[in-house]
């Protein structure tokens, strides 16, 4: 009975120190999306910039690798024995990835946009006690094109 409460208690414990790290990140994510509001990331290839204007282009990159925390592991585990959406999963994707354009724009000082951005993300697994793959971390990669004007 010990074991279990203890269990349940780290548990608990889990959840509470993963949702506040959680909620954390998105207020920090949402700061600096709107310092970054000003700089176009589209996935359009001039983004409405004449070529005449452009003085000088060069890539601009920004990646991100968050982990999942025990508990939401532990959920998704059990969302997988019986089937549906893994939510957990989602916002562990879509923070990795706005975080990757963020760090990508960070990279973009003084452009008037980034164009052709692309983002990819891969997992990066663990193998478990009987040898089958678990995802521990998600990586996101973001880039693109950062187009900087002419002085005139």
């Amino acid at each position: 009975m010990t074991n279990l409460i203890i269990f349940l208690s780290l548990m608990v414990l889990g959840y509470l120190a993963g949702s506040w790290a959680e909620r954390r990140h998105y207020r920090s994510i949402a700061q600096r999306e709107a310092q970054w509001i000003h700089l176009p990331a589209v996935t359009l290839p001039q983004a409405g910039i004449a070529p005449g204007t452009v003085d000088h282009a060069h890539l601009v990159s920004g990646s991100a690798v968050i982990s999942i925390d025990y508990f939401k592991r532990f959920l998704a585990g059990l969302r997988n024995l019986f089937g549906g959406t893994v939510r957990s999963y989602e916002t562990l994707i879509d923070r990795a990835r706005r975080e990757a354009v963020l760090r990508m724009k960070a990279d973009a000082v003084g452009a008037a946009a980034i164009v052709n951005v692309r983002i990819e993300t891969s997992t990066i697994g663990g193998h478990g006690k009987r040898g089958n793959k678990s995802t521990t971390c998600l990586e996101a990669v973001a880039y693109g094109t950062a187009l900087y004007l002419k002085d005139r």
